[in-house]
């Protein structure tokens, strides 16, 4: 159940408000607008007054919300008109009248406006016009002349709404910090139904803005990159000249007027406001550009792998920030991935959104390699290759998502929390779907039976608690297959293995060859170390225990279904 509060002002302002919940609605959606419950069980109806003009009806109820403020004169309040729509979720049943009556009630008791056994409250009516929503619509003066006290009436409602939604059964939704993106408007819903579109312009804007933050490196590349993919940017300049802000407008989205309907940063999303933004962009800078680029796929995936170890041991600020950057890497991902993969990474994305901002001050500079190298790929995807890249990444990223699942977990981030796992379901179809046949084809050029059992035996000297699982598993062929290559490349073919068993666990992967076969293709495109370092990498590797991070002790449900 979601409740929302907006406020009001101006000397029409209970009026208008009067005569929109008892019309037609933008999209003639309203049906049957009457009321439910009121502040004194018989307010005048305009929905159930048969013998008189609603107009009229509608004219007496404003006159009798309003009466508290009249009476007060130039002493009344700057705003003047609470404003509460309350919804429940589509697959909640349909309540009775009386049902969102009591809610109703609830609602203006835990808000202050109305509470329970004040004859002195604040006038107020509840208006039903749908199956699954009312509107709360009170005057912020009380019958005695005082003004409610309705501090943090905000999360008052949203604590009620929580309760009310156990006592009847209702869609339990997660408890919020107010770090939150802003939901579409009921208006907004409409006018993307009755244009067809799935979401609407504000959600669409929010993703475009985010998908541009995380390809930009300097905030004049950060507005080039929204014009050139459909967006209109209006910067808001001081007097000074200094430009302080900006709003954005979806090409085509007009209002009635045929003006374009804008929406500033910071009403998309707490984070896109442009001072927020350029902290960001402070630590993307690009760097002078070195002689050998490494390849950046693999740079992508050594900083994300490395977002486990910072969840557990680094602080918050840093946790934080590498959650941030790991939604702009999947922000962007989608725009690299083959057409078939493009949904469900979209989806991801999305989902993880909400993941990214807590209450937590984030520490964006702690996450520089990962921004930059995601910003690589995204200006040259090509040099994902046979997509071996991708599906690499991806594994890390998977594991970096249970990590923050469980993070958030235990700081009490609900929402948060539900947003990880959420992503996490979308970017599992996605890992399978980009990495199935990047397998098969390093399957099908396995290395010979001879030089597989020569690989078979050194698995069963390094790692015999693992050896028959790997050995067994599907993807054994294609770590045959990865680890001949970097044979080839003039590697030694046991180190590189004893150096990716000792990289990390595999206790809690679902295909350990799998894993393996990732770890492997990274560590064989390395330039191959002389017979000396080759010697001294071998003692040490048989020295260092491996280390773990053990995923399935943090996140054991979630991390079910990532499959190596």
């Amino acid at each position: 159940m979601i409740p929302k509060i907006i406020l009001s002002r101006g000397p029409r302002a209970t009026r208008r408000l009067i005569g929109y919940l008892f019309g037609k609605g933008t999209a003639n959606e309203h049906i049957d607008s009457h009321l439910v419950a009121s502040w004194n069980g018989f307010a005048p109806d305009p929905g159930r007054s048969p013998h008189r003009d609603p107009r009229q009806v509608e004219d007496q109820l404003a006159t009798q919300l309003d009466q508290p403020i009249k009476m007060l004169g130039n002493r009344a309040p700057k705003f003047t008109v609470w404003h509460c729509p309350v919804r429940a979720a589509p697959e909640d049943p349909i309540l009775t009248d009386a049902q969102w009556a009591e809610i109703a009630r609830r609602i203006v008791a835990a808000a202050g406006i109305a509470p329970d056994g004040d004859d002195e409250a604040c006038r107020w009516v509840a208006v039903r016009h749908a199956d699954d929503h009312i509107h709360i619509a009170a005057t912020l003066v009380r019958q005695d002349g005082r003004r409610p006290r309705r501090d943090h009436d905000i999360r008052a409602v949203q604590r009620e709404a929580r309760k009310i939604e156990v006592d009847y059964g209702l869609r339990r939704l997660k408890a919020g910090d107010g770090t939150a993106a802003k939901r579409p408007t009921s208006k907004e819903v409409f006018k993307a139904r009755r244009l067809g579109q799935d979401v609407t312009s504000r959600e669409i804007l929010r993703l475009r803005v985010r998908r541009a933050m995380a390809a930009a490196s300097t905030e004049a590349e950060f507005f080039a990159l929204l014009e050139a993919i459909g967006v209109d940017v209006r910067p808001k300049t001081e007097p000074s000249g200094d430009v302080t802000g900006y709003s954005v407008s979806l090409l085509g989205d007009v209002n009635k007027q045929k003006e374009p309907v804008w929406y500033s940063g910071s009403t998309l999303a707490g984070d896109l406001s442009l001072p927020k933004i350029r902290k960001r962009l402070a630590t993307t800078a690009p760097e002078p550009v070195a002689v050998r680029p490494d390849n950046p796929w693999h740079q992508a995936t050594a900083a994300a792998e490395r977002i486990p170890d910072h969840l557990i041991h680094s602080s918050d600020a840093v946790a934080q920030g590498q959650l941030d950057a790991l939604g702009g890497v999947l922000d962007l991902l989608p725009l690299t991935a083959p057409a078939a993969a493009q949904a469900e990474l979209d989806k991801a994305a999305v989902a993880f959104e909400r993941a990214t901002r807590s209450r937590i001050t984030a520490d964006h500079a702690s996450a520089r390699a990962l921004r930059r190298s995601i910003q690589t790929i995204w200006k040259n995807p090509a040099r994902s290759e046979d997509g071996t890249g991708l599906a690499m990444l991806l594994d890390v990223a998977l594991t970096a998502v249970a990590y923050a699942t469980h993070w958030h977990r235990i700081r009490q981030h609900a929402q948060q929390q539900a947003a990880a796992e959420q992503a996490l379901v979308h970017l599992q179809t996605a890992y399978a779907q980009i990495a199935r046949p990047v397998l098969t084809g390093l399957a099908d050029r396995a290395p010979s039976r001879q030089t597989r059992h020569r690989y078979a035996y050194h698995l069963r000297q390094a790692v015999p608690e693992h050896a028959e699982r790997i050995l067994t598993d599907p993807a054994w062929d294609a770590l045959a297959t990865v680890l001949a290559e970097a044979e080839a490349a003039g590697h030694n073919a046991a180190t590189v293995l004893d150096q990716a068993l000792n990289h990390r666990t595999l206790d809690d992967v679902h295909s350990p060859a799998r894993a393996l076969t990732w770890r492997i293709r990274r560590l064989g495109e390395r330039h191959a170390p002389g017979p000396r370092a080759q010697a001294a990498a071998a003692r040490h590797s048989a020295k260092r225990p491996a280390t773990s991070l053990p995923v399935t002790s943090l996140a054991p449900d979630l991390y079910k279904g990532h499959q190596h």
